[in-house]
């Protein structure tokens, strides 16, 4: 345990799981992803720093908006001797995130506005198909939901 921290400033996993509110199988899952950290007590039980309660805050927050774990990581793994994420920790990652939640919310608006008359994938209605893709044009791109992978252009609906 760290010199500045005392006794009653770590948190048995179960504390920290009501805590949170996250399953102690998740926060399991996130120390050995190497998200959060612990120490072991004289009985050789997990403790853990409160300020882990921070950072799984901030982990769900991030995955609340549809970040991968990966990222999340990526971005905790930045923080100068794996301290906690402070608010301006938050605005640079906000900004980082941001390019990559906007393609994602493109990508679904485009996959919402296709689901009525074409999954993509050949079409659900071969006669519907007729009109929206002629001559299966779409099969010189390759295989697979043309329409709604990211980057694809979209063709004319006029």
């Amino acid at each position: 345990m760290p010199n500045n921290l005392k006794s009653t400033d770590q948190l048995p996993i179960g504390q920290v799981a009501e805590r949170s509110g996250i399953p102690i199988s998740a926060i399991h899952f996130y120390e050995r992803e190497g998200l959060i950290f612990s120490t072991r007590s004289a009985g050789n039980h997990r403790q853990f720093s409160r300020d882990v309660l921070r950072r799984l805050a901030f982990i769900r927050a991030s995955q609340r908006v549809g970040i991968p774990l990966t990222d999340i990581k990526e971005a905790l793994d930045e923080l100068p001797l794996k301290r906690t994420p402070k608010e301006a920790d938050w605005g640079k990652v906000g900004k980082q995130w941001h390019k990559v939640l906007s393609a994602q919310i493109e990508y679904l608006e485009r996959v919402r506005d296709d689901l009525f008359t074409c999954i993509g994938c050949g079409c659900l209605s071969f006669q519907r198909c007729q009109l929206v893709n002629p001559d299966d044009a779409m099969s010189i791109e390759g295989a697979g939901p043309r329409r709604l992978l990211p980057g694809t252009p979209r063709p004319d609906r006029t």
